[in-house]
């Protein structure tokens, strides 16, 4: 076998367990959408989610690695963790839970799909090397893709946003950008300070370092309305589950096989597409929202194919050469 095929055999791995990973992150948009729904406080849903997914993790950290490594390395480096996890996870989901009640769980779904984009726009902030250019192809590719978020949104907006529309759209577009910089600056931290984590390890360290902010939000959420309902704990227990554990462990693994193959890396990216996809599929059989029509379902539309794209390049080799792509390297997960 040749290191080509090699190469190529990895990156459809990748995809593939990105598009796994894909299904269960959409789970958050619907969680989310029936708990706001429900009247759950935005904060409340942040919180609960993070507080449920550290005893779900242990579990998998027998297998993993163990807790032990990873309490060393936040031991060692306490801030730098705390400044990942604020951004990374903290700002991230807040945001997200915040804009749960703006509208059906695929409008959602579909606006975070700026991480696509998001994530390569990072890296020339964060690079001193070959990593910080951004690759044309995909960059191309990830505009596609962002184009067809926003005909989504007019489309579903009947061509004009209103005021809390925008605020929920810039909730949605910042935590787009949240979530690759924090893995971002984890990879880069650990890439400096020598420490060898895997993708769980990473996961339930940017998990607990977080916690004491989640208490924070918390405190917030009980001071405004009291103490959460049975019904939106057991939504975001739900939401812990496939997507802080099940999703999150998919997606960092999958991208950490890529890590240096820039096209493929960007397609695994890409596949959270999908989850616009995935969202309209369960918005309308579990919570009986509407199908996109008109505009939004065209940029819907748009957004498969920006997917089929980057699926597509995965299997020709970038820029014809294995260090041409290491050129053009990018570095989000794992």
């Amino acid at each position: 076998m040749t290191a080509t095929s090699t190469h190529n055999r990895v990156a459809l791995a990748a995809v593939g367990l990105a598009l796994l990973s894909a299904l269960f992150f959409t789970l958050t948009y619907v969680l989310n959408r029936a708990s706001a729904t429900g009247g759950a406080h935005w904060a409340w849903m942040a919180a609960l989610r993070y507080f449920i997914t550290l005893p779900l993790l242990l579990p998998l950290m027998v297998v993993q690695g163990g807790v032990a490594p990873v309490l060393r390395a936040i031991a060692a480096h306490p801030w730098a963790w705390l400044r990942c996890a604020a951004i990374g996870f903290v700002l991230f989901y807040a945001l997200l839970s915040f804009a749960a009640a703006s509208g059906p769980s695929w409008l959602v779904a579909g606006s975070f799909q700026f991480t696509v984009i998001a994530g390569m726009l990072c890296a020339p902030l964060l690079y001193r090397d070959a990593r910080r250019r951004i690759p044309p192809a995909g960059l191309a590719v990830a505009a596609l893709i962002f184009a067809g978020v926003l005909m989504m949104q007019f489309g579903h907006a009947s061509g004009a946003l209103d005021r809390a529309a925008w605020i929920a759209l810039a909730c949605v577009l910042v935590s787009a950008v949240a979530y690759p910089l924090g893995n971002r600056l984890l990879l880069l931290h650990l890439e400096r300070s020598g420490e060898a984590l895997n993708a769980t390890q990473r996961v339930f360290g940017l998990t607990l370092a977080s916690q004491p902010l989640w208490c924070l939000l918390a405190a917030y959420a009980a001071f405004e309305v009291g103490p959460p309902a049975w019904e939106h704990v057991w939504l975001a227990a739900g939401v812990a589950l496939f997507a802080g554990v099940i999703a999150t462990v998919l997606f960092f693994q999958a991208t950490g096989l890529v890590r240096d193959q820039p096209l493929a890396l960007g397609a695994a990216e890409a596949m959270q597409g999908a989850e616009v996809v995935f969202a309209v599929l369960l918005g309308v059989l579990l919570l009986g929202e509407g199908w996109p029509t008109g505009v939004a379902l065209a940029g819907a539309a748009v957004v498969v194919a920006g997917i089929a794209a980057f699926a597509w390049g995965v299997a020709r080799p970038a820029a014809g050469s294995i260090d041409a792509t290491k050129i053009l390297r990018s570095d989000r997960g794992a």
